[in-house]
């Protein structure tokens, strides 16, 4: 009796199972993903089908974790705001001068090494209300570490309000350095710093301007 070949086993068949995450890892995902697109393309040219193909899931799905777009792209920006505050925390504890240097090195070296993506965040949508809120709010958090243990006399109203045009003007800065490198980062650093203790000190010898007398 002729002996039957052995039977062929099946081939295995690839696994297309998406990779189950639970809710946080899932938005963490998206929000990674999310990062990486708005830093590559514009708001507008951003594909939502393209960022859920990567991450393994339908458009729908992404869209329960984000309603539209935009809230999309408001929540990559909550996430960058974070971690930029995150990178240029200081130590309480150190006197006003070498905080306001660790802070500034620290937020220049953040601008480094995520150049592109803190560029193409803050020029994405930002005549939107709610992308302006969390630029502005991020923007008043850094300057307020700035003025945190400064003397009572250089805490004042207008001292703030000078310190907050600098906050501007270093963002300003640190976008044309990134983009054209014509110093290095220490450069930069030293001319910042010298810029708000400039300010800082014209304002401590400026004469006080006279409330006129009450009649």
């Amino acid at each position: 009796m002729p002996k039957r070949a052995p039977a062929k086993k099946a081939a295995a068949k690839p696994d297309n199972r998406r990779a189950r995450l639970d809710v946080s890892a899932r938005r963490s995902q998206l929000i990674a993903l999310g990062l990486q697109a708005f830093t590559e393309q514009s708001f507008d040219d951003v594909s939502i089908d393209e960022v859920a193909k990567k991450a393994g899931i339908s458009k729908g799905l992404l869209y329960h974790y984000f309603p539209s777009k935009k809230a999309f792209y408001v929540a990559t920006l909550r996430a960058a705001s974070a971690q930029l505050l995150d990178s240029t925390a200081t130590d309480p504890s150190l006197p006003p001068l070498e905080r306001l240097e660790r802070g500034l090195s620290a937020f220049l070296i953040y601008a480094e090494e995520h150049g592109r993506a803190y560029a193409a965040l803050l020029h994405g949508i930002s005549v939107d209300r709610e992308v302006f809120k969390i630029l502005d709010a991020t923007r008043a958090r850094f300057q307020s570490r700035l003025l945190e243990g400064l003397p009572s006399g250089l805490n004042s109203a207008s001292v703030k309000l000078l310190s907050r045009g600098w906050v501007a003007m270093v963002e300003a800065a640190t976008l044309e350095w990134i983009e054209h490198r014509e110093m290095g980062r220490e450069e930069l650093l030293a001319l910042l710093r010298q810029t708000l203790l400039a300010i800082l000190g014209a304002h401590a010898i400026a004469p006080k301007a006279k409330r006129p007398a009450r009649r």
